[in-house]
């Protein structure tokens, strides 16, 4: 299948290079050229617009940072010319938006597209880097089902949970509500290790009985060793998790919903990323409560 991926980074890079793999052709678009050399070194095309990407591709992947992105190069900016991916796609093509975006633009993207003859799915992932190298990703599809069936084993490539959660901007309400308990969960295990340590007990032994428990979670096991190895290499930067919530508090707002909680975990992430860390793993959350504590 001839396939477009634009977006190359911690994530979008592993993706791509498993499509291309699994036998696909790729023509791929990154803002930076020297992300793309991995991937034409293994066989794929190198493009210089996003638009050229969708003149060699049926179906388009995009992969990108923040909402704004992805309407640039799914539509199209005002001020410029238009190399967008809407400028080269053909009618019965489809877009596959794999970023973390408010739903509400998904739902514009989704609908101009639509009108040009091209289908669209908003499909976030959760499972970080290694997820995305393995192609063990969870994915959460909105989007119509017809359109999610024709793109299913692509997705196959890619994750091992697909769930298509519903209509257009369905994946990216589901999302928000990932990183809603990742945050605070995080915070929660980061809280409970330092506890632990501060009376003294050893945390690495607190991990492990409570990885026996009704406490267990992905996020225990994963970032908790983090947190006791004190090594926040990004499997997802807080960069972009600070940026996420931002977005699921904005909806809140709109909707009227109080989420405590989250706006809390919200202010973990700002105060790393205001130290000058956003580049760490949202884990490091853990270092800002060390910080605030006496031991």
């Amino acid at each position: 299948m001839r396939l477009g991926f634009i977006g190359l980074g911690i994530m979008g890079r592993p993706m791509a290079l498993n499509l291309l793999q699994a036998g696909h052709s790729l023509a791929i678009y990154a803002r930076r050229p020297e992300a793309m050399e991995p991937l034409t070194q293994a066989g794929a095309l190198g493009c210089s617009t996003p638009a050229e990407v969708a003149r060699q591709a049926d179906i388009c992947f995009t992969m990108l940072t923040d909402t704004s992105d992805v309407e640039a190069v799914v539509l199209g900016a005002a001020d410029s010319d238009d190399q967008s991916i809407l400028a080269g796609i053909q009618r019965g093509g489809m877009v596959i938006d794999m970023s973390t975006i408010a739903a509400s633009v998904t739902r514009r993207i989704a609908a101009r597209l639509e009108e040009a003859g091209v289908m669209m799915l908003d499909a976030p992932v959760s499972g970080g880097e290694q997820g995305a190298i393995d192609g063990t990703l969870s994915i959460m599809v909105g989007g119509p089902e017809a359109a999610v069936e024709r793109a299913r084993p692509l997705f196959e490539v890619l994750g091992q949970r697909i769930v298509h959660v519903g209509a257009a901007g369905a994946g990216q309400v589901c999302k928000a509500c990932n990183q809603v308990v990742v945050a605070q969960t995080i915070a929660g295990v980061a809280e409970a290790l330092l506890f632990a340590q501060a009376a003294g007990v050893d945390p690495g032994k607190v991990r492990e009985a409570l990885l026996g428990g009704f406490a267990n979670s992905r996020i225990l096991e994963v970032h908790g060793k983090r947190m006791l190895d004190e090594d926040f290499n990004p499997g997802f930067k807080a960069s972009l998790h600070q940026k996420d919530l931002r977005i699921l508090l904005e909806g809140a707002y709109e909707l009227g919903l109080a989420m405590p909680g989250t706006a809390q975990a919200q202010q973990w992430l700002n105060a790393l990323v205001g130290q000058g860390e956003g580049d760490l793993d949202s884990a490091a959350i853990y270092r800002v409560l060390k910080q605030l504590s006496r031991s």
